[in-house]
């Protein structure tokens, strides 16, 4: 497929469309190719298929000859993008960042060459750590607080009468500093990142660079229809299993598929048309295999699709259940959940006990303060909805 046709398919709005093409023609003819820009700052262990959208958009341009320049924002993440936040994020140490990044281009490795023939990778810490409290005023003239005060979440917490914190109008100069610090031809990030895109093209003018292309991507929402994040738990990670991976996008809703299959896969927009002309649950099917596919192999998707039939459709339980051991011999059942890892906190365990959707070896229950007896001969199955199931015991 021609690039093109990719960007058209994978972008929301391009700013300095006028000029891309241009750039493009000229790029041929000095066989000089040009330098995309994407950062991706290390908040969370996860990187999930909402990050792979612009990573794959990345992919495109480097199939077409042109240079990802990946940032991985270690320098960046310390402060938190404060985009789409009603609050100030809290902040990250060093061990919190290296230990979210560890894992970081082993997981964008499924879907972008990372040879250093054909990408770049940058961490931003390369710059920002050298910076002293100077350096950090001279970085801050390079905007006003009128012009950062136009983000739409800051405007939004302004009109709210909620505090907009100095340090966070940093982070668009600091994402816009990595621009000219990189001299990026082009910018790609979430279409929540256009601000920030802006402020790069701003800066590089003012450092006589040639002011970056940027282009911003759809969100793809989660499997429950909201922003997909880590909070919500309604994100597929790239370094899920290819089972769990499948079983997630099964339980997406009709409604979100047309978008999953426009950013996700690799279908053309015939195929797509006509699967989504088809059965929903077959549609879906097709999705998830296709996405399970490019991350995992073909095997493995088909081996994912008999797995989730096994279990859901004939109500199976899968063979490779998760065991956890703890101390205690009898727990109340609120705390059992999150003692075994099935929830983060026992106010969440308290919500899906509510919301009918825990089971203890098979049998439904609601009251977070059930007793539940634990010995060492023999476990207790733990269940939240389909996925989420763990073999229970004391040691």
């Amino acid at each position: 497929m021609q690039l093109q046709n990719l960007v058209q398919r994978f972008t929301s709005d391009i700013v300095g469309e006028e000029h891309f093409e241009k750039m493009l023609v000229k790029s041929a003819a000095d066989k000089n190719p040009l330098r995309i820009k994407f950062g991706i700052d290390p908040t969370f262990t996860d990187v999930h298929l909402g990050h792979a959208v612009p990573i794959r958009l990345l992919r495109a341009f480097q199939d077409h000859g042109h240079l990802p320049v990946l940032i991985i924002g270690d320098g960046t993440a310390r402060l938190g993008d404060p985009t789409g936040r009603n609050e100030q994020r809290p902040p990250l140490t060093v061990d919190d960042v290296a230990r979210n990044s560890a894992t970081y281009l082993e997981q964008i490795g499924t879907i972008l060459d990372l040879d250093p023939a054909k990408c770049e990778v940058r961490h931003n810490s390369e710059w920002f750590g050298d910076m002293d409290f100077f350096d950090a005023l001279k970085l801050a003239s390079q905007s006003t607080a009128a012009r950062l005060l136009e983000r739409d979440d800051f405007k939004k917490r302004m009109q709210q009468n909620q505090a907009v914190h100095l340090h966070e109008m940093m982070y668009p100069l600091m994402q816009g500093y990595d621009s000219v610090m990189v001299e990026a031809d082009v910018e790609l990030g979430g279409n929540d990142q256009l601000f920030n895109l802006h402020m790069g093209r701003q800066m590089q003018e003012r450092a006589g660079q040639r002011p970056q292309i940027c282009m911003t991507t759809p969100l793809l929402l989660g499997t429950d229809g909201r922003k997909m994040s880590k909070t919500y738990g309604n994100h597929v990670g790239l370094n899920a299993g290819a089972n769990d991976m499948y079983g997630k996008i099964m339980s997406l809703s009709d409604d979100g598929m047309p978008l999953w299959f426009q950013l996700a896969t690799t279908l053309t927009e015939d195929e797509m048309s006509t699967c989504l002309a088809g059965h929903p649950r077959q549609a879906k099917d097709l999705l998830a295999r296709n996405i399970v596919e490019q991350i995992h192999g073909a095997d493995a998707a088909a081996s994912a699709a008999e797995a989730f039939v096994q279990q859901f459709a004939k109500n199976e339980l899968p063979d490779d259940i998760d065991e956890c051991v703890l101390a205690q011999s009898s727990v109340k059942l609120a705390s059992l959940l999150k003692d075994a890892g099935l929830v983060t906190s026992t106010s969440e365990a308290r919500r899906m006990l509510k919301g009918g959707a825990v089971k203890v070896n098979s049998e439904a229950q609601s009251d977070p303060n059930l007793l539940v007896e634990l010995s060492s001969s023999g476990v207790v199955l733990l269940q939240i909805g389909k996925r989420r199931l763990v073999n229970v015991r004391c040691s």
